[in-house]
């Protein structure tokens, strides 16, 4: 797949088949459209273009609104859709001068002069152009000027890609990540850099990788413990992740932080990812470090007991 960072990196290629869209979390109501774009462009001879925005509309449009939180961050929508197969991703940054485009105007320099649309496929109820005037409707009146076809995606499939999306998000939020799983056809994953903790769980003897999550926008799992795998340097290891503000030593910030399983690499600095599989049990208080200590051997089995079925 190729990444473009701006639509004016892009040339414009035969037959272009393209959607549109946040496709935040690409998960199985996404992956279905994706599938209808990579039909489509096999049956013209052509190649799939994917448009989607960064940043997102709604952090340029009312950027006082801190409450978006987005299941997958740019690079891991951009590792996701190339695993799909998609030739071409644009990712052109939403800017004020760009939302200022006409209908028209978006029609012909965005689709027709940059991209060379051959076709769109489109949710029913997309917007598009200055103040969201653009619609299907203008799309369909100016395809036989510029010579592009239009397929509408019915109703009732962008009601369950919108579902999905927030079913998603409410079952992380809960910390229900099984489920999340099941809308998503992948795990919820959180990706960054592995940052220098105070050694509290290598001393009890589960030592962990402290997460330091760059993107304030992610969404986030629920406090507590969970089964993972973890993606460093190319292999997978099992693992317990612990997100909370660790009140048996009276914590004071969130931290995320994973204790691999048979590992003992030097990874400080690092990215690796956590991709969540379950949700073994909530944050909670321990009267000491030794209780502390007792429950994490019981989480581990617990965590293993997952890993392995």
């Amino acid at each position: 797949m190729k990444t473009y960072s701006d639509i004016h990196e892009f040339k414009p290629v035969k037959n272009a088949v393209v959607t549109i869209g946040t496709f935040d979390g690409v998960h199985i109501g996404h992956q279905q459209i994706i599938a209808r774009l990579k039909e489509s462009a096999a049956e013209l001879d052509g190649e799939t273009v994917i448009l989607t925005f960064f940043p997102h509309p709604r952090m340029i449009l009312h950027p006082e609104d801190q409450n978006l939180k987005l299941i997958t961050t740019i690079q891991e929508k951009t590792a996701l859709l190339e695993n799909l197969g998609v030739d071409h991703l644009i990712i052109t940054p939403f800017t004020r001068d760009f939302s200022n485009l006409s209908a028209d105007e978006y029609i012909k320099q965005i689709l027709v002069e940059k991209i060379g649309i051959r076709k769109i496929i489109i949710g029913y109820d997309h917007r598009f152009g200055k103040n969201r005037e653009g619609s299907v409707a203008d799309l369909n009146r100016l395809a036989s000027v510029f010579n592009f076809e239009v397929e509408v995606i019915p109703e009732q499939d962008i009601r369950e890609v919108a579902v999905s999306s927030t079913k998603i998000r409410e079952a992380v939020l809960s910390g229900n990540v099984a489920t999340a799983q099941e809308f998503l056809g992948h795990p919820f994953s959180l990706n960054g850099k592995v940052i220098r903790g105070d050694q509290i769980g290598r001393k009890m003897g589960y030592p962990t990788a402290n997460l330091f999550v760059e993107e304030p926008y992610k969404l986030i799992p629920s406090d507590g413990i969970y089964a993972v795998n973890v993606l460093v340097n190319g292999e997978t290891f099992g693992g317990m992740a612990y997100i909370g503000h660790r009140p048996t030593v009276n914590g004071m910030s969130r931290n995320i932080e994973v204790n691999i399983f048979n590992f003992d690499q030097e990874i400080y600095g690092q990215k690796i990812q956590l991709d969540f599989l379950a949700y073994i049990r909530g944050d909670q208080k321990f009267n000491s470090l030794e209780e502390l200590q007792a429950q994490l051997g019981k989480d581990q089995e617990a965590a293993l007991a997952i890993l392995k079925s």
